[in-house]
């Protein structure tokens, strides 16, 4: 893997679905460096609370632009435009991904077959809303209401929820990657670039595996079932005494290792011995199990149900998840050389060569424009002069 440290990816991007896919990038070691209006910047920079007592570095930001580095650039502006090819063409830059509008991209001199004359074997990722012929906004809880995902989350007999992460932003994103891959792969092969629009909403829609396929073919009405699972009973949310479990017993020979446990044994009935006789009656003996457990704690019902295999969580806040020792090796760290802020991050979904190597520490996410000396000056040569000159007419 150590040819991605030869790559670089230049991307102008705000708010999620790009920046945690150029974040993916980063932590295989590729050189991420991301584009922002000079006067606007990206949203997400404002977001979340001041914990460095400066401008444009929230936390929200802080969260998955680690790993990177930042210029500033006016792509509006004839001049910027111009810097822009000087950067594809100096950085040699690999790969290009924007989530911009798609009625931006010939304004801004960010389209695919300008680019390619730049650089032919360059892979463009446009990430959009609603695919490369649409102009529509899209933020994440439009794209859970509109793919359906609303309405297959909550209660039953309640309103439709959101999730509890971004599923449209970063799932388009797990997907952006996995494209990414592949047209690496193709250039390696064939020397060819690739030119991908990615919409989000179908990318949300591709997770409907089940509900489509059940409901379109079979006539199944899918909708929101709570905790409950439709076809496997009880698997649910139980309350104990000191929190809640997640129980999932998953055939008839797991229940009848539950209710040959002394604290079970009531519910031993012919009805309950096969899953469909369960499902049927799931209100009854989801309260019955419910009424069985709130008397005893979570840590002896875990106990308990691992004890006869029959698999059971207690619901972790998310201080716990990052306590277990599977997500506390795996726990990445960033550090600011400024102020000296330590930053705890996400794990990775597979730890990479590259995290291993640098212990699982990236750098810092980058202030507004810090490469803007690095990259212009060092590495394009513009002067002092002309590059406070740049600055004073708002084109970094």
């Amino acid at each position: 893997m150590e040819f991605f440290k030869n790559l670089t990816v230049l991307s102008l991007e705000q708010a999620t679905v790009a920046p945690y896919l150029t974040y993916r990038l980063a932590q295989d070691g590729m050189n991420v460096i991301r584009l922002e209006h000079p006067v606007y910047g990206d949203p997400n920079r404002f977001i979340g609370e001041n914990v460095l007592d400066e401008k444009r570095m929230n936390s929200y930001f802080l969260t998955i632009n680690s790993g990177k580095k930042a210029l500033t650039l006016n792509l509006a502006d004839p001049k910027g435009q111009e810097i822009f090819k000087k950067l594809i063409q100096q950085l040699k830059v690999d790969i290009f991904v924007t989530n911009q509008l798609p009625k931006n991209y010939e304004k801004l001199g960010i389209a695919y077959e300008l680019m390619k004359e730049i650089k032919p074997d360059i892979i463009w990722l446009g990430l959009t809303g609603f695919g490369p012929d649409s102009n529509e906004g899209a933020y994440d809880p439009i794209l859970q209401a509109r793919s359906g995902l609303m309405e297959l989350t909550g209660e039953a007999d309640g309103e439709p929820q959101v999730l509890g992460i971004p599923l449209p932003d970063m799932g388009t994103s797990e997907h952006g990657y996995g494209l990414l891959m592949k047209a690496l792969f193709k250039r390696a092969v064939t020397g060819e670039g690739t030119r991908i629009d990615l919409s989000m909403f179908e990318s949300t829609v591709s997770w409907l595996t089940v509900p489509i396929a059940l409901s379109k073919s079979f006539g199944a009405n899918i909708s929101r079932r709570g905790n409950t699972h439709e076809f496997f009973s009880p698997v649910s949310v139980y309350k104990t005494s000191n929190g809640f479990v997640y129980l999932a017993v998953g055939n008839d020979r797991q229940w009848e290792s539950v209710v040959s446990q002394d604290m079970f044994k009531s519910l031993a009935k012919e009805e309950y011995k096969k899953n469909k006789g369960r499902i049927t009656d799931v209100i009854n003996l989801n309260k019955a199990i419910n009424a069985i457990t709130e008397k005893h704690t979570s840590e002896e019902l875990i106990e308990l149900f691992n004890s006869i295999t029959v698999p059971i969580s207690k619901i972790k806040n998310v201080n716990e998840v990052v306590e277990d020792p599977l997500v506390a090796r795996r726990i990445l760290t960033c550090k600011d050389p400024k102020t000296g802020t330590k930053v705890t991050l996400a794990p990775p979904p597979n730890m990479t060569p590259f995290l291993e190597e640098c212990d699982q520490k990236l750098s810092f996410p980058p202030r507004f424009g810090e490469q803007n000396q690095e990259i212009y000056g060092n590495l394009l040569g513009y002067d002092e002069a002309t590059l406070s000159e740049f600055k004073e007419k708002g084109i970094i």
